[in-house]
């Protein structure tokens, strides 16, 4: 039984995709508690990637395909959670802001917010502040917007500013990533914080929520 739960580990550390599936199911069926599959053959894994990249012993290609197995992994497992009764340890909304179609760092982030033990609700790319609003439900714990042009950073405080509007700004943090943003930037908007990488974002999403 360890023996499968040390190699579900292994493929997700290595990023083994197509042996995701197959290793994920031999857990299953040695009849594991699926929280702990989560805990010790997922999210374990998915902190040493982390750890790894900040290291820089990994790097984005890396920290991408590993994200890619523990995703597919997820998915076999996923009904067994529900059918456990376990719950994410927070939800968060995750999307490319208004005027801006790059998808790959935002893709990375909810994938590693996944492995983290989140929910995640990706609105895509191109998301005007309203959509973000909308999106939000009682049990919303963090909005994170991404922006990789800097002629689409101000959309960040116009999201921000909706969500003042709306009267949700004191319900959700914010936090905020990209290339061309900094800790100054996400200070100056009213951001919650900053995140430089896909790593970064994971560790700042749990640290909000005391996690």
């Amino acid at each position: 039984m360890e023996n499968e739960l040390q190699n579900l580990y292994e493929v997700v550390l290595e990023g083994k995709l197509s042996a995701a599936v197959p290793a994920v199911q031999a857990v299953i069926d040695a009849g594991l508690p699926a929280s702990q599959i989560l805990d010790e053959g997922l999210i374990a894994p998915m902190s040493e990637v982390g750890s790894l990249f900040e290291e820089g012993e990994y790097f984005v290609p890396e920290m991408l395909v590993s994200a890619k197995t523990m995703q597919s992994a997820l998915d076999i497992l996923k009904p067994h959670l529900v059918k456990g009764g376990v719950e994410a340890i927070g939800k968060v909304i995750i999307g490319t802001v208004k005027g801006d179609l790059h998808d790959i760092g935002k893709n990375l982030v909810g994938m590693m917010l996944e492995g983290a033990g989140f929910e995640v609700v990706d609105l895509g790319i191109n998301v005007p502040p309203g959509n973000f609003v909308e999106a939000i439900t009682d049990d919303t714990d963090i909005i994170g917007l991404s922006a990789l042009l800097t002629t689409t950073m101000p959309s960040m405080r116009l999201t921000i500013n909706a969500l003042k509007e709306a009267g949700l700004r004191d319900k959700v943090k914010v936090i905020v990533g990209g290339a061309p943003v900094t800790a100054a930037y996400a200070e100056q908007i009213g951001a919650d914080g900053f995140a430089k990488d896909a790593s970064q974002a994971a560790t700042l999403a749990k640290t909000l929520l005391g996690r």
